[in-house]
């Protein structure tokens, strides 16, 4: 008889493997599917983790090319890329391999290959069926593609490509104004590249507080970007030369064409359901192959979950693995949930953006009556000091009852600086709360307590 686990996961991104490490912690005899050589995901492997090593390594290069001299310290820095991809893996190496110590520490079973779902509780790889009580699909997502413009990961390149470049495009054409575009195209700026971007729609970073995302575009400029909004790619031509991009206006005219040394395409990602037998088994899919899901995870097959890219909500590792705490404890007995108006987003760019909550586009939209409260980094001592005075941070809050809704932050270090708010959110907190919070001087973080007093219209050095 067939070894019958309690749950069985396919695919050990960061929804996957925390899904099965918290099963296992509960006592749930679990086990994991993996194609990959490596656990983790697209986020260790290809995504997150490796762009965060390049993004620090070309920030560093640009402090010292740039900002060290303020201070009186001369160097004149140099780099060798072949080095800074070489710190790149080593920063997936120690990820990846710590999931796999995690996994063997909590008796997780891994098997290799690529799972397919023959029916409930029954999972095939390679030949060798996998029974099982429940199943989770935790597969995330792929690039998406556009018409038009192949990708062959040397010319035209996804943010896979762009993590592996062997040398620094003299001119590269970003197609898309999204999280992953500005990420590395701001790697590429730093290392020396022109860098161009064509959006479709007439702003930059869709779904980002409209006020931090224009005056992220004006701190882009600044940095060297130059931007084509409301415009669409619609073909691609490579040569030895080159690429040549045909850009036309998103609402029709006459064409241009651009050329660039390489193109990275970052139009978004899409779900991996394909190849998972969801459609013989039943599994029902959605809009652009999402699993649809009940509010506990399960889809139309019982006793299969779905977690992560692959349903609704953002494409977010932390929301994955939010999801997969919460299952866990679901199919452990327990009341496990997901604050879906509590996720923070952050840009990893310089200087950061980060975002948690509703924006002031989404209150209008929804006629809810609230106050703003925002203060410069301009006016605080620390970012004074430190020369790192761009950006801002803006709080919402309920005019009625002074629940904070939402909070953006564009300045060094947005991506810490925004949890305290979002910790603030998940109690419920008001703007009142977070003003009267103690916060140590000089820091950053004062910026987000004076923005939290400028929703009474009281800040003190604003």
């Amino acid at each position: 008889m067939a070894e019958q686990f309690d749950l069985t996961i396919i695919g050990t991104g960061p929804g996957g493997y925390v899904c099965a490490i918290r099963a296992a912690q509960l006592g749930l005899k679990v086990c994991v599917v993996e194609k990959r050589a490596t656990h983790g995901g697209t986020c260790l492997n290809v995504g997150c983790i490796p762009s965060k090593a390049l993004l620090h390594a070309s920030e560093m290069l640009a402090e010292a090319s740039h900002s060290f001299a303020k201070m009186g310290i001369n160097v004149t820095p140099t780099f060798d890329l072949a080095k800074m991809m070489g710190f790149k893996q080593e920063a997936i190496d120690g990820n990846t391999k710590g999931i796999d110590f995690l996994l063997k520490k909590n008796k997780v079973a891994v098997v290799r290959g690529h799972g397919k779902i023959l029916a409930a509780g029954k999972i095939d790889v390679a030949g060798q069926v996998i029974e099982t009580k429940n199943i989770v699909i935790a597969t995330g997502s792929g690039v998406a593609t556009l018409a038009g413009v192949e990708i062959d990961e040397k010319q035209i390149i996804s943010s896979t490509g762009a993590l592996e470049l062997a040398k620094v495009p003299p001119h590269l054409a970003i197609i898309g104004a999204g999280v992953i575009g500005l990420e590395l195209g701001s790697v590429y700026a730093r290392l020396g590249s022109k860098i161009t971007v064509i959006e479709y729609l007439d702003r930059i970073l869709p779904g980002m507080d409209l006020d931090v995302a224009r005056n992220f575009q004006r701190l882009l400029q600044k940095q060297g970007f130059t931007f084509k909004l409301s415009s669409k790619v619609t073909q691609a031509k490579k040569s030895a030369s080159g690429v040549t991009l045909q850009i036309e206006p998103a609402a029709g005219g006459a064409a241009e064409t651009l050329s660039a040394d390489a193109v990275l395409v970052a139009v978004g990602r899409v779900p991996f359901t394909e190849g998972l037998g969801c459609d013989e088994a039943g599994v029902k899919r959605g809009a652009k192959g999402r699993i649809e899901v009940s509010d506990h995870f399960e889809t139309s097959l019982k006793n299969v979950y779905a977690i992560g890219d692959v349903i609704r909500g953002p494409m977010l590792a932390h929301k994955a693995e939010d999801e997969g705490v919460a299952l866990a404890e679901m199919l452990a007995g327990q009341a496990g949930h997901v604050n879906y108006d509590v996720i923070p987003g952050v840009v990893y760019t310089s200087p950061e953006v980060a975002s948690v909550g509703k924006t002031e586009e989404e209150l209008k939209a929804a006629g809810i009556d609230y106050k703003s409260g925002k203060f410069l980094f301009l006016a605080n001592g620390r970012a004074k000091a430190n020369q790192t005075t761009d950006g801002f941070v803006k709080i919402l809050a309920d005019s009625h009852t002074d629940r904070v809704l939402g909070a953006h932050i564009i300045g060094v270090m947005a991506g810490e600086l925004i949890h305290e708010i979002a910790v603030l959110m998940e109690f419920g907190g008001s703007a009142e709360d977070l003003a009267r919070t103690c916060h140590a001087h000089p820091t950053l973080s004062e910026a987000v307590k004076e923005a939290a007093m400028a929703v009474a219209a009281r800040a003190i050095h604003g």
